[in-house]
């Protein structure tokens, strides 16, 4: 009986041990309204700090029936990796309502970034950075 006990504590010790080792990873979310660039028309940043593994989505106004699209470039050190890439409709039935663009960066190793996103009409001639949205990201 002795025996049981103590080796029912060593695997509740082992067990405990093993489970304050596992990393767990976070999700960040950037959620940027069209209202939110008609208040701040210049540009609108975030900063994150994560960790490896974290992902960070960012969701912003998008309404492609006007021909604007968000297009972004890495500045820096190559620490996040796109994950993910989507565009939520929108959550109206009115026709020419905003949507959302929707990306998903995973930390992938530590250093410091910038993404640069600019909301233009991509073909010649067409408005550039009508809108700009930066995210400043440090992987610890």
């Amino acid at each position: 009986m002795k025996k049981k006990v103590i080796m029912l504590f060593t695997f509740l010790a082992i067990s405990v041990l093993l489970s304050s080792c596992i990393v767990t990873s976070h999700d960040w979310e950037a959620d940027i309204s069209c209202d939110d660039f008609w208040e701040e028309p210049d540009s609108l940043s975030n900063d994150f700090t994560v960790e490896i593994g974290d992902k960070i989505t960012v969701k912003l106004c998008s309404n492609p029936s006007t021909g604007f699209k968000w297009e972004y470039e890495t500045i820096g050190e190559t620490v996040l990796k796109e994950e993910d890439y989507d565009f939520e409709e929108p959550d109206s039935d009115i026709v020419g309502a905003d949507g959302k663009e929707v990306w998903t960066f995973e930390a992938i190793k530590r250093g410091t970034t910038e993404i640069r996103m600019e909301y233009s009409r991509p073909w010649e001639g067409g408005e550039k950075a009508e809108w700009t949205y930066t995210i400043y990201v440090t992987v610890e």
